[in-house]
């Protein structure tokens, strides 16, 4: 299911935000990490650490398929349980409910035993590498 926004709800709040420039052209929906300067993409190591998703600039016409150029200030929300979003996706076939981690790429992949689960997948498919899919974010845990 792709749409026009990364933040899919709840729809009773607004996710927390954080603006600072990414180190490379990367799309809204990258899973990523910050270290007070900058936004670089998330690696599978970096599971255990407090990540953000790259938002697309809606107040400057930006859509989600947009990547930002290097330098450039991001909008990222930073990754709470219970909340959806859409995330860029590893090339698979995911199931509804299916505990997902963090890849080398900032993009989301089946988690397996020992990884750190961050979502759970929201919407069943087949997926690119790349594609959008809904997600709800997880209290972290170690896949069994």
């Amino acid at each position: 299911m792709s749409g026009n926004v990364i933040y899919r709800g709840p729809i009773a709040k607004e996710p927390q935000t954080l603006n600072l420039p990414v180190n490379g052209a990367h799309t809204p929906g990258l899973i990523v990490v910050e270290n007070g300067v900058q936004f670089s993409a998330a690696v599978a190591a970096d599971a255990t650490k407090k990540l953000w998703i790259l938002s697309n600039r809606r107040f400057m016409g930006q859509d989600v398929q947009t990547a930002y150029v290097s330098g450039e200030t991001a909008v990222a929300y930073e990754l709470l349980p219970g909340e959806i979003y859409q995330a860029r996706m590893a090339a698979g076939t995911y199931t509804k409910g299916q505990e997902l981690t963090v890849d080398a790429n900032g993009r989301l992949a089946a988690a397996v035993a020992g990884n750190t689960i961050l979502a759970y997948c929201d919407q069943a498919g087949t997926f690119t590498v790349g594609q959008l899919a809904d997600v709800r974010i997880a209290d972290k845990a170690t896949a069994a």
